[in-house]
């Protein structure tokens, strides 16, 4: 089916090269400003698709992010802060590039157009109908991405997908798509700039409402996160102290004695 690739049509500016820096950047925050919008508009299927991924991550499921180039990128980056974020295994949310993990600093050629590739590294992972693969691709085109979610589609397993065009490929093969359309770059085709912004807001959406229904956030706090450095010991101590009344040093002792805000609170409450 022919559609109109809206993230490739020429930019509403021309002359860049002529553009002062303060003319660029304005410019670039002015289109910049457009994306929240877009993606407010795709509320709705972003709804759908957390609901799909909430019910199966609730019954032992994992949730896939399945890309190539920015998008692949994208994916990999929301699924690497997810554990340090809310506390759960890494192995809970994974992100899959075109390429591999080489890919992820270096472009590699032409992997992203096999249509067999992104099932077979889905398959390293024994998916199965328990989970969830969520399809990224700014055009909607690409060949390792739609391959992977029609194989999916076929075995039972739930998949989304997280595009910039409308009746794209992508979007028709997702059983739960989301459409975000941000319409041309600034620079022509750079979808790594609006379209890239939009696919990050939809991730941050997806899997922070799917942690917080998980239970992973108590209030507003991550109560889970993992004290890996000495800003999050501060801030988890914080959380203590606040929560608790108590003092720093109790905070932190009760905090690094437990390993985690949720647990430092429990045990103290047991304790008194």
């Amino acid at each position: 089916m022919d559609f109109i690739k809206t993230t490739e049509q020429s930019s509403h500016y021309d002359d860049l090269e002529k553009m002062s820096v303060l003319e660029l950047l304005t410019n670039i925050n002015n289109e910049d400003k457009t994306v929240p919008q877009a993606v407010e508009k795709a509320i709705p299927q972003i709804e759908r698709l957390t609901e799909q991924v909430v019910t199966k991550l609730k019954e032992g499921g994992r949730l896939f992010y399945i890309g190539a180039g920015t998008s692949g990128r994208l994916g990999i980056v929301d699924a690497s802060e997810c554990p340090p974020t809310f506390g759960v295994s890494h192995g809970l949310v994974i992100g899959l590039m075109a390429g591999g993990d080489h890919a992820i600093r270096k472009a590699v050629e032409f992997a992203e157009d096999s249509t067999d590739q992104g099932w077979l590294d889905l398959k390293e992972y024994n998916i199965s109908q328990k989970d969830v693969v969520v399809g990224i691709a700014a055009s909607g085109t690409t060949p390792y991405v739609i391959g992977a979610l029609k194989k999916c589609n076929e075995k039972g397993i739930i998949t989304g997908g997280i595009t910039c065009n409308a009746k794209s490929p992508l979007a028709l093969t997702a059983k739960f798509p989301i459409v975000a359309i941000v319409g041309p770059e600034f620079v022509t085709g750079s979808s790594r700039m609006k379209a890239g912004t939009a696919q990050k807001l939809v991730l941050n959406m997806l899997s922070t409402a799917t942690m917080i229904q998980l239970g992973k956030v108590k209030g507003n706090k991550m109560v889970d996160m993992q004290l890996s450095n000495n800003k999050l010991v501060d801030r988890g101590t914080r959380m203590v102290m606040s929560e608790l009344n108590i003092s720093e040093s109790l905070a932190q002792e009760l905090l690094l004695k437990y390993g985690s805000v949720r647990n430092a609170i429990k045990n103290y409450k047991n304790e008194s």
